[in-house]
C-alpha cells in the first residue's frame, strides 16, 4: 500500500529522520521530519495553472500547532484550535522567508504549504523542524524550488556555540538565532541576543550554516529517492518587451528616482507608467497589447533595473545620499500629556509614534501554547494605518505583517529592560506608524526605547536600530545604510540591526536572491554600526537615559514579602479579605505563591494604607513596641484594644492611666483610638498591653525619672 522512503541523520547529537510516502499522499509533496520526539508534517501543493492576472508569486504559508502534540487540551470555551497564534503566525513568516525567493522566477501558480505539529517532546522547539521539513516536502515535490534549504537554531553561553539548543538551554543563553540557507549562502537570519559583538553575531550565523549541511545533504539523499518528476515550467523571456519599455518610458523612470520627495517621485515614476501603458497594455485601439498584469511585472522590472543600475554606476542613491548616509533624524519626549511615557521618533520620511503604559500583575499577558499557560509582562503593539503611506485602506486586527514587525522590536529592546524585581511593572509598548518610507519597525525600536526613558522604565542602555539594503549584479555591490521603501522593494537584502553602545540585540535578514556570502554580511554589519552610533546620538538629543523616576499618571508599586502561610490571611475565604483590602484603600493588591505580594496605587496614601493592612495581618508584634488601636470592648476589669491587624489585647485597669481608675468608662470609650505599648503574654499566651506609658498626644513612651533626656 505505501512506498515509505526514509532518511536518518545524526544532528547536534539527536536524530533527526525524514519520511515521505505513508502520509498525505494526494499532496504534491509531503514530509515527515521528527527530531528528537518532535514531529511535524509538511505538505506542499501547487494549483496546475498559473493565475494569469496576478503580478507576484501567491505563496501562502501556513503553520499550525496542535494541542494534541503536547497532550493538552486548547483551553477556553471554544476547546479546539482557532485563529493563529502569535507564536503559529511568527513561524509561517519564518518559513516563508527564505523559501519564497528560491521559486523560479515567473512562477505564478498558487503554492501553499501547511506544516502541522503533530508531537511534541518539549525539548525541542518545532519551529525549526517545520522549516526542514517544508524544504524536504518542497523538494520532492516537483514543483519548480531552487532548494533544498537547511535551517538551525544556535545559542551562546560561555563563549561556545550551541546548535539546536534544547528548551531548558534556551532558559540559559545569550543568544538565541534562526539561520536558513542554501548549500553556498544564507538566506535568512532571525535573532535576539544579550547585547553580543558583530564578531559573536556574525560566528553564530556562519556556526548554523555549517550545522545544517548535512540536513541538506539528508533531504537530497530522500528526492533522490522519492522525487515527483520536475514540472515542465521554463521561465519566459522578457527581455524583448523589458528593451522596448525602456525605450519607450526608461529616461523617464531614471529621471523619476532622483526626485527625493516621495510623493513626487511616485506621482512623476506614475506619470511615466501611464504614458507607457497608454501605448503597450491591451485596449479597443490595440487589441494585441500586454495584459495588466504582464505590464505591471515588465513595469516593475524596469524600475529595479533603473535604480539598481544607477546606485551602482553612480555610488548616489535616490534621495542623494551616500551609500552609508543616514536620513536626518529628530527624536521627541513627552508629547502626550496624560500618557506614561511618549516618544516622536523622524527619520527621513518615517515617523512612529511610541507610548510607553506602564501597569501591575494584573495588566499581565496569559499566553496558551504547546508548553502550556505562561504570562509576560512586556508586550509591544506595532500598528501599520493606510494613511501612514498615503492610501486609503481597510483599517482590522493585525495582520502577519504587524505582528512580525512587532516582534522584532520586542526583541530588540528585552535585552535592556530592568528585572521584574527591579521593577515589578507590566510594560505594553505601542507605536502608531505614522509616515512609512523605509523600516517603520527600526523607528519603532528608536522611538519606544525613548517612550521607556521618558516614562522612567530604569532600561540599562538606549537601544537604536537601522536597515541595511543590498544591490548585487554584474556591475557589483553596493551596501546601503537606512534604505527607503523603494530601495527595500527593488533591492536584494533587507537586513535589521538593532543594539547598545555595548553590543547587539537584534537581527534580522531576508533575501530575495539566492543568498549572500560571509563577506557581505561582514561589510553590512561593520557599516550598520556607525549608522546605529549615528542614531543613538541623535536619541540622545531628545533624552539620554531613564527618567529618575516613573511618570506621575503611572501607577506606583510596592512590593512586601509575606511568610507563605500567611497568603490566606491576605486573600480571605473566596477572596473577600483582599477584595475588603482594595475596596477600601483604593490599591491594586496581587499576591504570588511565593509570598510576594505587590501593592499597587498612583497615590500614596493608598499604597501606605494597603501595605498597614496586609503587615498588619501578616507579621507577629514586638514586645515593647508602640502601636496605634483601637478600643473595641470596655470592661470593669478594663478595655480590649484592637493594635495590630486583627490582634486584641488587653489593657488592664491599672494600666490605663498613671493615677488610680475606678471605672474603665472613666478613661476609655468603645472606638476610641489609642495608644497603646506591647508589654508581653501572660501564662496563657493573652496580650498585655498598656496605656499609661505612652503620651497618648504624641504616641511616644512616656520617660521615667532617671532616663536620659
Amino acid at each position: 500500500m505505501f512506498d515509505i522512503q526514509k532518511v536518518t541523520i545524526d544532528w547536534a547529537g539527536r536524530p533527526l529522520t525524514l519520511e515521505t510516502g505513508r502520509i498525505a499522499r494526494q499532496a504534491d509533496g509531503a514530509v515527515l521530519a521528527t527530531y528528537g520526539e518532535t514531529s511535524v508534517l509538511a505538505t506542499v501543493v501547487a494549483a496546475k495553472k498559473a493565475n494569469p492576472d496576478l503580478d507576484f508569486f501567491p505563496l501562502t504559508v501556513n503553520y499550525q500547532e496542535k494541542y494534541y502534540a503536547a497532550g493538552r487540551i486548547p483551553g477556553g470555551f471554544f476547546k479546539r484550535e482557532a485563529r493563529p497564534t502569535e507564536k503559529e503566525t511568527l513561524t509561517s513568516r519564518l518559513i516563508d522567508r527564505p523559501i519564497r525567493p528560491l521559486f523560479v522566477p515567473g512562477f505564478k501558480n498558487e503554492t501553499q504549504v501547511v506544516l502541522t505539529v503533530l508531537s511534541y517532546d518539549m525539548e525541542n522547539d518545532p519551529d525549526v523542524v517545520a522549516m526542514v521539513a517544508a524544504s524536504a516536502a518542497l523538494t520532492v515535490s516537483g514543483v519548480p524550488f531552487m532548494g533544498p534549504i537547511g535551517a538551525a537554531r544556535v545559542g551562546y553561553k560561555d563563549g561556545e556555540y550551541i546548535i539546536n539548543p534544547t528548551l531548558d538551554q534556551m532558559a540559559d543563553t545569550q543568544l538565541d538565532l534562526v539561520v536558513a540557507g542554501t548549500q553556498d549562502a544564507v538566506m535568512m537570519v532571525e535573532s535576539e541576543a544579550k547585547e553580543l559583538s558583530e564578531e559573536v553575531m556574525l560566528g553564530a550565523v556562519m556556526a548554523g550554516h555549517e550545522s545544517f549541511q548535512t540536513v541538506i545533504d539528508g533531504i537530497i539523499d530522500l528526492a533522490e529517492r522519492s522525487a515527483k518528476e520536475p514540472w515542465d515550467f521554463q521561465p519566459e523571456d522578457k527581455s524583448a518587451e523589458l528593451a522596448k519599455l525602456e525605450e519607450l518610458v526608461g529616461a523617464d523612470i531614471s529621471a523619476a528616482y532622483k526626485i527625493k520627495e516621495k510623493a513626487e517621485r511616485y506621482a512623476a515614476v506614475g506619470e511615466a507608467r501611464e504614458k507607457a501603458a497608454a501605448q503597450l497594455v491591451v485596449s479597443e485601439e490595440n487589441p494585441e497589447g500586454w495584459s495588466e498584469a504582464f505590464f505591471k511585472g515588465i513595469f516593475k522590472s524596469l524600475e529595479a533595473k533603473v535604480v539598481r543600475g544607477d546606485i551602482i554606476k553612480t555610488g548616489v542613491r535616490i534621495d542623494g545620499r551616500a551609500l552609508d548616509q543616514v536620513r536626518p533624524i529628530l527624536g521627541e519626549v513627552s508629547i502626550l500629556p496624560r500618557t506614561h511615557g511618549s516618544a516622536l521618533f523622524t527619520r527621513g520620511e518615517t515617523q512612529a509614534i511610541c507610548v510607553a503604559t506602564l501597569g501591575t500583575g494584573e495588566d499581565e499577558q496569559f499566553i496558551d501554547g504547546l508548553e502550556g499557560t505562561s504570562k509576560s509582562n512586556f508586550m509591544l503593539h506595532y500598528n501599520f494605518p493606510p494613511y501612514s503611506v498615503g492610501e486609503v485602506g481597510r483599517m482590522g486586527g493585525a495582520g502577519r505583517r504587524e505582528i512580525g514587525h512587532g516582534k522584532l522590536a520586542w526583541r530588540a529592546l528585552k535585552a535592556v529592560l530592568p528585572s521584574n524585581e527591579d521593577f515589578p511593572y507590566t510594560l505594553r509598548l505601542v507605536s502608531e506608524i505614522t509616515e512609512s518610507n523605509g523600516s517603520s519597525s527600526m523607528a519603532t525600536v528608536c522611538g519606544s526605547s525613548l517612550a521607556m526613558m521618558d516614562a522612567g522604565v530604569p532600561i540599562t542602555r538606549p537601544v537604536s536600530g537601522i536597515a541595511m539594503g543590498l544591490i548585487k549584479d554584474e556591475d557589483g555591490i553596493a551596501v546601503l545604510s537606512d534604505i527607503l521603501g523603494d530601495e527595500d522593494h527593488l533591492g536584494d537584502m533587507d537586513f535589521k540591526v538593532a543594539g547598545t553602545t555595548e553590543g547587539l540585540t537584534s537581527l534580522q535578514m531576508d533575501i530575495k536572491i539566492a543568498g549572500i556570502t560571509k563577506e557581505i554580511m561582514q561589510t553590512a554589519l561593520e557599516q550598520a554600526k556607525g549608522g546605529r552610533a549615528h542614531i543613538l546620538d541623535e536619541m540622545n538629543k531628545a533624552l539620554d537615559g531613564s527618567r529618575d523616576d516613573v511618570s506621575g499618571n503611572a501607577p506606583r508599586i510596592v512590593t512586601m514579602s509575606i511568610p507563605t502561610d500567611k497568603i490566606r490571611d491576605v486573600i480571605g475565604t473566596g477572596g473577600k479579605v483582599i477584595r475588603q483590602i482594595v475596596e477600601e484603600t483604593g490599591a491594586k493588591v496581587s499576591v504570588e505563591d511565593d509570598g510576594t505580594v505587590k501593592i499597587a496605587a498612583v497615590d500614596k496614601e493608598s499604597i501606605d494604607a494597603a501595605y498597614k493592612w496586609i503587615h498588619g495581618l501578616t507579621a507577629e508584634p514586638e514586645v515593647g513596641e508602640i502601636y496605634e488601636g483601637k478600643v473595641v470592648k470596655v470592661m470593669d476589669f478594663g478595655a480590649f484594644v484592637n493594635f495590630f491587624g486583627a490582634k486584641d489585647g488587653l489593657v488592664h485597669i491599672s494600666q490605663l492611666a498613671e493615677e488610680r481608675v475606678k471605672q474603665t468608662s472613666d478613661v476609655v470609650k468603645e472606638g476610641q483610638t489609642v495608644w497603646v505599648k506591647l508589654l508581653g503574654f501572660d501564662d496563657r499566651g493573652k496580650v498585655r498591653l498598656s496605656m499609661k506609658v505612652v503620651d497618648q498626644e504624641t504616641g511616644k513612651e512616656i520617660a521615667k525619672e532617671g532616663d536620659d533626656a
